[in-house]
């Protein structure tokens, strides 16, 4: 993750949440009194998102210091202490919320991934992300994701360019939208097309498209169009693929597989903070 914008989002997080001040541990505690806080796994999962609670805790007070004991990516199991801390119990409290909130997702989310990346069980095909993540949150999404052992699209609409449907249907066809992107872009960026018939693969493959995606097509068309294309053109499934039936799509010979639930489904791990 990028530091500068991590610590800028976490100042935005905590100011959300602490406003002017927090009332009750200010009214209870001086502001040098120390105390321990221990991070507990409340449950089976994979860990991501401990470089949140180094900077959040470094932002409300320098003093505090926090030992992890895991580190990203890593399984950690119910009743395992994740990290500890150390510091002022003021500060302790005052990051409590918004630390546990988001490493809480951001380990639910890897912990999906994961658990897909099982259930697909095929080293050929890489599980991908899509933008359909909460607003300011899609850096800590993304990231989890691939501490999950899945891999990343793109980040927005600014470092790809995806060629979907209603970019067809207004700009009247694939050959002349993939025509338009390369008279425009320079050739350091990538093009997707989305298609959804045989017809359509091959007018993206004729077009000159660097990436080509199969959209909401069973596994044995993905098969189908896989054949279709070349080993040059990048393909990718999505769209209607479940943690149901994600196994069905094993052996299709399909590049990608991109989950939207991975972001937007999102159970959290459940995590706690215990304090001595």
């Amino acid at each position: 993750m990028n530091h500068l914008k991590l610590r800028t989002l976490l100042q935005s997080f905590l100011l959300e949440d602490i406003g002017d001040n927090d009332l009750t541990s200010m009214a209870i505690f001086p502001p040098d009194e120390l105390g321990k806080g221990v991070f507990k796994a409340k449950a089976d999962g994979i860990v991501s998102g401990l470089q949140i609670i180094k900077v959040a805790y470094q932002l409300l007070d320098s003093r505090v210091v926090v030992d992890c004991f895991f580190k990203d990516g890593n399984q950690v199991k119910k009743g395992e202490t994740i990290a500890e801390v150390h510091g002022p119990i003021f500060a302790i409290l005052s990051g409590e919320r918004v630390i546990l909130n988001l490493v809480q997702r951001m380990s639910g989310i890897a912990t999906l991934t994961r658990k897909c990346v099982d259930t697909l069980n095929d080293p050929s095909i890489n599980l991908c992300d899509t933008r359909k993540t909460i607003p300011g949150l899609r850096m800590l999404d993304k990231h989890a994701v691939v501490t999950g052992g899945g891999r990343n699209h793109r980040f927005g609409l600014y470092d790809g360019v995806m060629i979907k449907d209603n970019h067809i249907s207004f700009c009247g066809s694939i050959s002349k939208a993939v025509a338009a992107v390369h008279e425009t872009i320079g050739h350091m960026v990538k093009v997707e097309v989305e298609t959804e018939t045989k017809d359509e693969v091959l007018e993206a493959v004729k077009a000159g498209a660097d990436v080509i995606m199969f959209d909401n097509r069973k596994p044995d068309k993905v098969r189908e169009f896989t054949a279709l294309v070349p080993k040059s053109i990048i393909t990718e499934a999505s769209g209607g693929i479940t943690p149901a039936n994600l196994a069905d799509y094993a052996d299709t010979g399909v590049d990608y597989i991109s989950l939207g639930f991975l972001t937007h489904s999102v159970q959290s791990l459940d995590i706690s903070l215990l304090v001595r």
